[in-house]
């Protein structure tokens, strides 16, 4: 396969720009009546039926080869806490604190990441990355002090929200990465198989509540979450083809999708107008998140 730079920062650039635009989607939604544990369910369905779609047009009927009951149980628990349950958090902090500041938050999963991954996997965690978790820790703080976000106002706890999403990512990151050295299994295969466990978890977790007011929300909350779902789908399908090609290094791609808070925050001050605030302050702080998680991915 012949190099092609440009390629793979034209393709990280577009994870950027659509994950940095699903949030926007998602409070859109949460605003117009929807749910958290709604939000998540469509998310999930969408992307699982995109995944699947792509498999199945790639490889046909040998979509299922090399899938074994190991490799299901690891990236079926990847699914269910990386995806079913950290997006609950997620979506549950963009409906407190906003889009901006959820997103600025959740840019925060490469320091569970990494030291997630320095115990569990044995991988170095360097001086490199403590300063680059000095410097996230210095965003946040600042993000906490800006008085962005949501116009209706919050506190400083609802960050935990948002914050306990990046740790659930950055564990199922984990696990997919575990996942992906053991079996081999190819990363669109292995994708498919976590998004499939998350809806069959959101699915389940939804039948036992046992409450219809769950899924009866308006049908604009549904279109929302229908092309946020979209968004993050096209944009991780995007994200392994940068991965795939010879000069798409993970040191290449990954801090140039990591921007996609400042996308973020970019939308909502043109299209959020009257239902988040963007300050100063806040410019600020995302942008020493998203460069403190850029040193830490790196």
């Amino acid at each position: 396969m012949v190099a092609n730079p440009t390629l793979v920062v034209l393709l990280a650039a577009f994870v950027a720009v659509t994950w940095g635009f699903s949030p926007i989607l998602e409070k859109r939604g949460l605003s117009s009546g929807g749910a958290p544990i709604q939000a998540a369910l469509v998310f999930v369905a969408v992307s699982t039926g995109l995944y699947w779609t792509v498999l199945l047009a790639l490889d046909g009927g040998s979509v299922l080869e090399g899938v074994g009951l190991w490799s299901v149980a690891v990236f079926g628990v990847a699914g269910v806490i990386g995806t079913a349950v950290g997006r609950i958090f997620l979506f549950e902090g963009v409906g407190r604190v906003g889009a901006s500041v959820s997103g600025a938050c959740v840019s925060t999963r490469p320091v569970f990441s990494a030291a997630l991954a320095w115990v569990w996997l044995g991988e170095a965690l360097g001086a490199f990355q403590l300063a680059g978790i000095c410097v996230l820790v210095l965003g946040l703080s600042v993000v906490s002090l800006s008085e962005g976000g949501d116009t209706s106002g919050w506190e400083a706890s609802d960050l935990v929200y948002p914050i306990v999403a990046a740790s659930l990512f950055g564990a199922g990151f984990v696990l997919r990465r575990f996942g992906l050295l053991k079996t081999g299994m190819s990363p669109l295969k292995a994708v498919a198989i976590n998004e499939t466990a998350a809806l069959v978890a959101l699915a389940a977790f939804v039948i036992v509540r046992g409450d219809p007011s769950t899924l009866r929300r308006r049908k604009r909350s549904y279109a929302y979450f229908t092309l946020g779902g979209v968004a993050v789908a096209a944009g991780l399908l995007a994200f392994f083809g940068a991965l795939s090609l010879p000069e798409g290094r993970v040191a290449a791609v990954d801090p140039i999708a990591a921007t996609a808070p400042l996308f973020t925050v970019g939308f909502s001050y043109v299209l959020l107008e009257g239902v988040e605030r963007v300050t100063r302050l806040l410019v600020v702080g995302v942008a020493l998140t998203v460069v403190g998680a850029a040193v830490v991915a790196l």
